[in-house]
Formats: C-alpha cells, sequence, structure tokens
C-alpha cells in the first residue's frame, strides 16, 4: 500500500475545505449552503403539501427556529478566537440541526407517494432470498447476540462526535470540515430517499410476525428506547444507520487508520443488527450502504463547485 500516496489524497481532499463566502454578516461555507438548502426545500415542502401534513405551521416553525439556532452558532463561532472551542461549536451545531430536519420530515413521507412501499420490499426480498431474512434471523436470537448487536446499534451515537475530535485532533479544522460535510450530505440524501420510497419498516408493518422477543441488558434497553422515543414510523430507505456508519468507517481509514480497523468489526454488527433488531429490511441496509459509498464520492466534487460559485460571487461584491 502506497502510504504517502494515500496522505497526498488525504491532503488535496481536506485543501478543497475552508471557502467562505460572506453573507448578511455570516461566513457560509459549503456545509452551512447544504444545511440553510435543506432547510429551505423541507419548508418549501411543508407550504407547498400543507393540507396533506398535520400541523403543518408548527413543523414550519420549529424549522424556522432550529434554523436561526444554526445560523446564530454561525455568528457565534466568528466571534471565537481559540479553535479547539469554535470546532466543538461547529460539531455540535451541525448534529444538532440534523435531529430536528430528521424528526421534521416523518410527516412529509407520504406526500408523493400516498402509501408505505413496505409490500414491494417484501416480495423483492422474498424473490432474492426466498423468505424473509429479518423474520428468518430470529433462529439466532439470543441475549448476548442481542446485546452486541445493539451496542453496535447505538454505539455510532458516540462514535459520531467521538470521530470528529479525533480527526480535528490530528489534522484540524479543514479535515474536520470533509468529515461534518460528507456527514450531513448523507443525512440530506437519506432524508429524500425517505420522500421518494417511503417504507415503514418491519415492526410497523409486520410486527405480528416475530415470535422470538429481543432480550438483552443495558444497549438493548438503550436500542428499544430509541425505537420507541425517538424513532417514528418510516425513516428507512435508505438506512441512515448504514448510511452514516460507512462514512465514519470511511473517513476513518482517510484520517486516523488505526481507528479504521478498531471500528471494522462494529461497523460490520452495526449493518447486521439493523436487520437483526428489526428496525431496517436487508434492502434499506444495502441502500444505506451504498448511499454512504456514492457520498465519499460525491462530496468533494460539490466543495469543488461550491468553491467556484464561492469565488465568483467575492469577485462580484468585490
Amino acid at each position: 500500500m502506497d502510504f504517502s500516496k494515500l496522505e497526498r489524497q488525504r491532503s488535496q481532499v481536506a485543501e478543497l475545505y475552508g471557502r467562505t463566502l460572506p453573507l448578511s454578516g455570516l461566513a457560509l461555507q459549503a456545509m452551512d449552503v447544504l444545511v440553510f438548502g435543506a432547510v429551505l426545500f423541507f419548508a418549501g415542502l411543508i407550504i407547498v403539501f400543507a393540507p396533506r401534513i398535520h400541523d403543518p405551521w408548527l413543523l414550519l416553525l420549529r424549522l424556522g427556529l432550529w434554523s436561526l439556532f444554526y445560523a446564530a452558532s454561525l455568528a457565534w463561532q466568528r466571534r471565537i478566537s481559540l479553535p479547539p472551542l469554535r470546532a466543538l461549536l461547529r460539531m455540535g451545531s451541525v448534529q444538532l440541526i440534523l435531529v430536528p430536519i430528521y424528526l421534521i420530515v416523518h410527516p412529509l413521507q407520504l406526500i408523493f407517494v400516498h402509501n408505505w412501499q413496505d409490500p414491494a420490499i417484501l416480495r423483492l426480498e422474498n424473490t432474492v432470498f426466498g423468505m424473509q431474512p429479518t423474520l428468518w434471523l430470529q433462529r439466532f436470537v439470543s441475549p448476548g447476540l442481542t446485546e452486541w448487536m445493539m451496542f453496535c446499534y447505538v454505539i455510532y451515537l458516540v462514535i459520531y462526535p467521538a470521530l470528529g475530535a479525533l480527526i480535528y485532533l490530528r489534522w484540524g479544522e479543514k479535515s474536520l470540515e470533509d468529515y461534518l460535510f460528507t456527514l450531513t450530505l448523507a443525512n440530506v440524501i437519506c432524508f429524500l430517499g425517505f420522500l421518494v420510497y417511503p417504507v415503514a419498516g418491519p415492526l410497523n408493518h409486520m410486527a405480528s410476525e416475530f415470535s422470538v422477543p429481543l432480550k438483552g441488558w443495558l444497549f438493548t434497553a438503550m436500542g428499544e428506547f430509541i425505537r420507541s422515543d425517538v424513532h417514528q414510523v418510516g425513516g428507512n430507505l435508505p438506512s441512515p444507520h448504514c448510511a452514516i456508519a460507512t462514512v465514519m468507517w470511511l473517513m476513518a481509514y482517510r484520517y486516523r487508520r488505526l481507528f479504521f480497523w478498531l471500528l471494522t468489526p462494529v461497523i460490520l454488527g452495526l449493518y447486521i443488527s439493523t436487520v437483526y433488531g428489526r428496525y431496517h429490511y436487508v434492502s434499506d441496509s444495502v441502500i444505506g450502504i451504498a448511499t454512504g459509498l456514492l457520498v465519499i464520492g460525491l462530496a468533494p466534487f460539490l466543495v469543488r463547485g461550491w468553491n467556484r460559485l464561492a469565488r465568483r460571487g467575492i469577485r462580484e461584491t468585490a
């Protein structure tokens, strides 16, 4: 393996980031345009399809308030001179804005396609596998295996910020921006996928088919809490868990090679856990992995485009 070549590639990708465009007192980077673009897009959908959405104006208000919070965080970042504190605020604000967008997208899932597409997914998987994998996996259910699967499923909530911190500490703000932009892009593409092909999910569509309960301990309880108190119906295809896990795994390979190898059993376990834990169909998870791979290649292309636009905008306002 040519490590010098890999290091050059890493440096070239990281150097794409950092281009800003001043706007209304804010210094917008590519990720900020992506976030505000997503906010405006989903706000537009809420307005246009308001008659089909429950409490559309409350959703719009929530989306507006969170976008104001994000804009305020950008203003605060410009006033912070200590780089680690600025990076912490950057990472925290991005992760926080994605949660309400995720929750706001759920009530919009049936505005284009008016029915859940689970029957089509089941027909496809029955044709490919000769059975339904989420049901077939019941024969392997045990408390120990369930606990490991749930650990893999929930620990990604810790990996998300921890890996960002590790990347920042080793390579600085531009590499952190690469990590955060790519993760944000993966999230937004998943949110769009929910609207294009809405899937309710195994436990929402065929709960009565599962005869073996998932019993474990701490992480199983955490996984079930996420299912009952955070997740809503849908949000399945692509699997955000698999898309985000793929991006984190490959970003670890790009920036913190040792952690890539340490994460390997956890990420592979996470892929399986989405089906074992009855959160997703195999199709959701496979398409989620494919989404993560797509985003890794797409992100630098989009940032190069943003850099050209930002340079042009600066010249025109000079």
